[in-house]
């Protein structure tokens, strides 16, 4: 009999299992579809001997303490602040839209204050903003929207922004500075020697046991446990009764090349030329030695892996439904990305997965929902863009 059947290895799932069993000597049965753990954040050694990232670049950063504490006692971190690139007017310019980057689009030599000015005399204000499209033209103008998020947007969700929730490009970090970095979270890294090595040591215990390539449905009923956490799709749980929800994925094209560096950054976008979004090199990331290296491409879908909730209205009013369903369980907890219906950062999932255990511990009233986690941001071409709240 165990404690706890927990669907899902990912963060939510690997946290929730971690501190269950190691820490309150729960049985836990971890059970996820993939034949690996770890989830998004699986990474790998390709055949050449080049540490990957399976399902695109994972960078963790956060200015919580707690977690990157928390995640430190499973692996050694390596100091690493991510920095994008944007192909634009056949000139590489630095992604967010900084100082820099206007002074370099434009031929000038603007200062702080002057950028402001600037932007302002671009701006085309909007009486109302209902769409991402309005969001962008009314900060920044329509020359910049064209340059840096029109196509880009297209291309991600295969939307036009104007066809977006204002929600997706509401919180456009422009930034009147030199900085160039992508995050300026106070902790900023990435496992030493990658987050697969975390995750093992994770659940390296003998309370957790770790059942992989098995899709939870087809063994709960022959396996005894008295209650559930399910981090998988929400919809998918309950039988996509009320349909399912939307979703855009992510092709990932790998490749190997025979010289020590690729590009000049760890990723470039690409937001108008070229099917694929963005290129991101690896060894920028790891801070691995080799004589040759490995990139990615990515490619936006509509079918496969779950990745990006789609923000429009209709999708929320659909997540709604599931909510109130999964609010009436009594024995399951629903964490994660996909259990909320959110793309939130690796280290709101993993604040989430505690502040979640510390509940179950002290038996709270107050079951866990959604709501006790608003979703902050998530980044597309550089921008911080806030996901649909419930």
């Amino acid at each position: 009999m165990f404690d706890y059947m927990i669907v899902g290895a990912g963060l939510a799932g690997g946290v929730l299992a971690e501190r269950l069993g190691s820490e309150s000597g729960k049985k836990v049965l971890l059970v996820d579809k993939r034949n690996h753990i770890g989830g998004n954040t699986y990474d790998y050694y390709n055949k050449d001997g080049i540490l990957v990232h399976k399902y695109g670049p994972h960078i963790f950063h956060t200015n919580s303490k707690e977690v990157f504490e928390y995640l430190g006692n499973f692996t050694q971190w390596r100091p690493y602040e991510h920095r994008v690139l944007a192909s634009v007017d056949g000139m590489l310019v630095p992604i967010p839209i900084n100082l820099n980057t206007i002074n370099k689009l434009y031929g000038l030599n603007l200062s702080s204050s002057e950028v402001d000015a600037f932007l302002e005399s671009k701006a085309e204000k909007k009486q109302r903003i209902l769409t991402s499209e309005d969001v962008v033209v009314n900060k920044v103008g329509r020359e910049l929207y064209e340059k840096f998020f029109k196509g880009y947007t297209k291309k991600q969700w295969n939307l036009d922004p104007s066809e977006l929730d204002a929600s997706v490009t509401s919180r456009i970090p422009t930034r009147n500075n030199r900085d160039d970095r992508y995050f300026t979270d106070s902790y900023q890294a990435i496992p030493m020697y990658g987050y697969t090595r975390m995750f093992e040591k994770m659940l390296d215990h003998p309370n957790i046991k770790v059942m992989l390539n098995t899709d939870y449905k087809e063994i709960q009923s022959s396996i005894s446990f008295k209650k559930m956490i399910y981090t998988g799709p929400i919809d998918y749980f309950y039988d996509y009764c009320y349909g399912k929800l939307p979703y855009r994925s992510l092709e990932f094209k790998f490749e190997t090349i025979e010289q020590e560096v690729y590009q000049s950054t760890g990723t470039v976008n690409y937001p108008n030329e070229h099917p694929y979004t963005r290129i991101t090199e690896f060894k920028y990331l790891t801070g691995q030695k080799h004589p040759k290296t490995s990139i990615v491409y990515e490619y936006p879908k509509d079918e496969g892996d779950p990745y990006y909730p789609v923000p429009r209205p209709e999708n929320g009013e659909l997540y709604r439904k599931y909510q109130l369903l999964a609010s009436r369980e009594k024995n399951v907890h629903f964490a994660g990305r996909l259990a909320t219906y959110k793309y939130y950062n690796m280290d709101q999932v993993v604040a989430q997965a505690l502040t979640l255990y510390k509940k179950i511990l002290t038996n709270g009233k107050k079951e866990f929902s959604a709501r006790d986690f608003p979703a902050k941001e998530y980044h597309i071409n550089g921008h911080k863009l806030p996901i649909i709240q419930s």
